[in-house]
């Protein structure tokens, strides 16, 4: 029997549900139960009946996943798995912070430790961040760990002030794009839609600031088929060909999250031969985090 029909064999034998990101490989968004971006995986999650959870992602979906999802047991193919951007913020960052601005409550990213979650008032993904924000009634609202996104969520909510921690916080993958990839897209013609995670000067060069969700819709509600340069992690243009193939997608070759190309075919074969690398967190931590992310499920989209 092949790789894959292993996988599909022990994964219907164990009941078990496999949830892929937008950025994982090709041959691992085609065996998934469902693909989709972070707070659709959350959603996706707190709904299933499945009592094994095979996360392929990166280690802070795997935890929000187990977090909102106590009893059952969550695993992740490739523990290495991180995510740069939320190993930039940490616990001491957002206490100090919040000793600077008294009363300004916490968004954080989806894209934080679960350690961090458990000091947020509310969590947000970047398809919901700006309703998030908004929902709010404070003017001051830290929001942390990547600076793009908090210029955008400032930008779409001028009368409110949000405090970006770190300051910087960013992901390597969308500082890759640059004024000549807007200029290079614009010479190719079509759509330019750029994630919140691009720096300002590039959201702003862009037509469209979208979360790899609000990409799928944004495509999807357009009729006939269309050219679209997306501004994002490059296998985003395989989800979205997937889906629509008669339109056309540009992307940057090289814009690559090495974290999220750890999950192979291999590894998830073998997370499911072995139930590895289950994702356990201290129940303090859980509790807490949990809360937040509860709310801003109730806020959802």
């Amino acid at each position: 029997m092949s790789v894959k029909g292993r996988i599909i064999s022990l994964k219907n034998q164990k009941n078990a549900i496999i949830l892929a990101h937008n950025y994982q490989r090709p041959e691992i968004q085609d065996l998934a139960d469902v693909v989709g971006d972070s707070l659709e995986l959350a959603q996706k999650a707190r709904e299933t009946d499945s009592p094994l959870i095979v996360f392929c992602g990166v280690l802070f979906m795997a935890e929000t996943a187990k977090i909102i999802n106590p009893g059952k047991k969550v695993i992740i193919p490739e523990k290495d798995a991180t995510c740069p951007l939320a190993d930039q913020l940490s616990p001491s960052l957002i206490l100090e912070a919040k000793e600077r601005h008294p009363g300004a409550p916490v968004v954080l990213y989806i894209n934080s430790t679960a350690e961090c979650k458990a000091h947020a008032d509310v969590i947000c993904t970047s398809a919901n961040a700006v309703k998030v924000v908004r929902s709010l009634p404070e003017r001051e609202v830290i929001v942390g760990p990547d600076s793009n996104l908090a210029a955008y969520i400032q930008g779409q909510i001028p009368e409110k002030e949000i405090i970006a921690i770190p300051p910087g916080g960013h992901c390597y993958v969308h500082e890759c794009f640059t004024y000549e990839d807007l200029e290079s897209a614009r010479k190719r013609g079509g759509e330019i839609i750029c994630h919140p995670e691009c720096r300002p000067e590039i959201q702003r060069g862009s037509d469209m600031v979208a979360s790899t969700g609000g990409m799928v819709r944004l495509v999807g509600s357009r009729k006939g088929n269309a050219a679209w340069n997306i501004l994002t992690e490059r296998e985003m243009a395989y989800r979205l060909k997937t889906l629509y193939p008669g339109h056309t997608f540009h992307v940057k070759e090289d814009a690559i999250c090495e974290d999220m190309k750890k999950t192979t075919l291999e590894n998830l074969l073998l997370a499911l031969e072995y139930e590895q690398y289950e994702v356990t967190l201290p129940p303090d931590i859980m509790d807490r985090a949990r809360g937040a992310i509860e709310r801003m499920l109730v806020i959802g989209r």
